[in-house]
């Protein structure tokens, strides 16, 4: 026994290091080799939710990132090292792998090692663009015994530095934006994860600005700032001179910045913390490179020298409000329509009426996602999570699961609330399990329209069936008619509702919204062929909208 004192077991360093590095939520599906592992890294505090499906429990850590600021560490078992090239149990260059979707990728040379590699695999993940990291654990090393004063003590990495941008560049782009005609800040991601919502509702109340937020830069001001043109998103981006990028960047989301959904003379001032980022699809015509905080408060310290602010009664602003204005009366009439079955306006309608300021919300899908991206305000940064760049369908759930866990750790009283399409939780629906199992009291609601964009109806599904084989017969887009995925929350304890009606969609979500002890879905049936309003560039593709 005495002996033993003097040597480690693998797993406790690695539990060890991780929880030395400041990490606080594990997520995973375990199996040997890693069973020890999760069980050492609860012993060690790190709370530990096991998921049904590795994806989402990839997805939850991911979203405890964005939330927390402590980006995805991935631990992966793998076999033996004197194994490889022997067909081991899934042999597999796992490390080789890794590398081509992560920014460091390893497995420790040697047991002494692991402490080094998970520090440098958690300073990686947070320094420049944050992004996941990949740390592989071989069977052989899960138990075996190190001698503890070999082990490296390598303490916990300080926070990402802080970089600004060159005073040259700061006095360029100052020199540009005083020169618009018709400016535009659009806010992004990297704005709400560089934490930059003070500094950014000074320059835009300062400065008398237009803003109009990215898909995940909901919230970062609240959507229904009087500055706020997302109601007029596709008017601002085309007649703009002047764009600012705030930690967005100019990929699908925005156009790539090119005709014929902007100016093909706009000027763009591009601020980023990754300098390889700089000039993608155009070429800016001043680049700030730096932390997205630093820099608008560097150019509030110019700003704040000379006074400067964007007048108020420009034609330019009297566009953007007459603009926010139609659009507004337009999604208001499809709204109001009392009919049913209901169509997505009417759903998003009374959602929106009864959410609670400070929920956060999360949302996939096709209709759903972006009818909900327009309806359903955030009034807090880092308050929606939904499929992102990528549009990766079945992350609903894994980000509603992490979402609910750290409101619950850190005790806020704020309510999650995950808006699905049918086919998008079809993806990952096994999770609400997890979400039962431990007691995490997630609102999820289902817009169900029987299909991918749109389905069919009950009777029109029951002619096709005698038409012949559904496999030649059926739609490629179409899904079984009122599912009732209700029921599988109500398996496994969770409390399902059936929603037909507007009264039945208010009475469900207030109860829901009031129950803080369990889980709850409601499947809410719409009009299979609902579908979103008529676009102002008709021309465009859905993919484009």
């Amino acid at each position: 026994l005495g002996k033993h004192l003097h040597y480690t077991v693998t797993i406790q360093t690695v539990s060890t290091c991780i929880s030395l590095q400041n990490v606080e939520y594990m997520f995973g599906i375990v199996g040997v080799p890693v069973i020890e592992v999760a069980m050492a890294a609860q012993a060690s505090g790190i709370k530990y939710v096991g998921m049904r499906n590795e994806q989402a429990a990839c997805y939850a850590a991911s979203a405890v990132g964005y939330l927390t600021g402590r980006p995805v560490i991935v631990i992966g078992g793998s076999s033996d090292q004197n194994q490889e090239t022997t067909g081991a149990f899934q042999e597999f260059p796992q490390v080789e792998a890794c590398r081509l979707y992560s920014k460091f990728s390893a497995r420790p040379s040697s047991l002494d090692m692991i402490s080094s590699v998970v520090e440098k695999a958690v300073r990686t993940s947070m320094y420049g663009r944050p992004g996941a990291v990949y740390v592989d654990i071989s069977g052989d090393m899960v138990n075996a015994k190190v001698d503890r004063s070999r082990v490296r003590e390598v303490p916990c990495c300080p926070p990402p530095p802080v970089s600004m941008a060159d005073h040259m560049a700061i006095t360029e782009a100052l020199a540009v934006l005083k020169g618009a005609k018709r400016p535009l800040l659009i806010i992004g991601k990297g704005a709400a994860h560089g934490r930059a919502e003070g500094a950014l509702r000074e320059l835009v109340e300062g400065c008398g600005l237009p803003f109009l937020p990215t898909p995940m830069g909901k919230g970062v001001l609240p959507d229904d700032h009087p500055n706020c043109v997302a109601a007029a998103r596709s008017r601002a981006l085309l007649q703009s001179d002047v764009v600012v990028l705030l930690g967005a960047r100019l990929n699908w989301i925005l156009h790539f910045g090119l005709p014929p959904r902007f100016d093909p003379h706009v000027k763009v001032i591009q601020v980023d913390l990754c300098a390889e980022e700089m000039g993608n699809n155009m070429q800016p015509a001043a680049a700030l490179l730096g932390d997205v905080n630093a820099i608008v408060k560097q150019i509030l310290e110019y700003v704040h020298k000379d006074g400067w602010k964007y007048p108020a009664d420009t034609e330019w602003w009297t566009t953007l409000k007459e603009k926010m204005a139609a659009n507004a009366t337009m999604t208001k009439a499809l709204a109001l329509q009392s009919t049913t079955p209901m169509n997505y306006y009417q759903v998003f309608h009374h959602i929106s009426q009864l959410l609670p300021h400070d929920c956060v919300i999360v949302s996939e899908g096709a209709n759903t996602m972006d009818i909900g991206r327009t309806m359903l305000n955030n009034y807090l940064p880092r308050h929606r999570l939904d499929a992102g760049t990528f549009g990766t369908m079945g992350v609903g759930l894994g980000f509603a699961i992490a979402a609910a866990t750290v409101q619950r750790n850190q005790n806020t009283g704020q309510r999650v609330v995950c808006v699905e399409g049918d086919s998008a939780f079809g993806f990952s629906g096994m999770e609400v399990e997890t979400m039962c199992r431990y007691k995490l009291p997630v609102v999820i609601i289902v817009v169900n329209n029987n299909g991918i964009y749109s389905g069919v109806d009950a009777e029109t599904w029951e002619m096709m069936g005698k038409m012949g084989d559904l496999t030649t017969v059926a739609p490629p887009v179409t899904l079984l008619p009122e599912a009732r995925y209700d029921e599988v929350m109500n398996a496994f304890g969770g409390r399902g509702f059936l929603v037909r009606t507007e009264e039945e969609l208010r009475s469900a979500l207030q109860l829901s919204l009031s129950d803080w002890e369990r889980p709850s879905l409601l499947n809410v049936l719409i009009d299979p062929s609902s579908d979103r309003k008529q676009q102002e560039f008709p021309w465009l593709t859905r993919s484009n909208l």
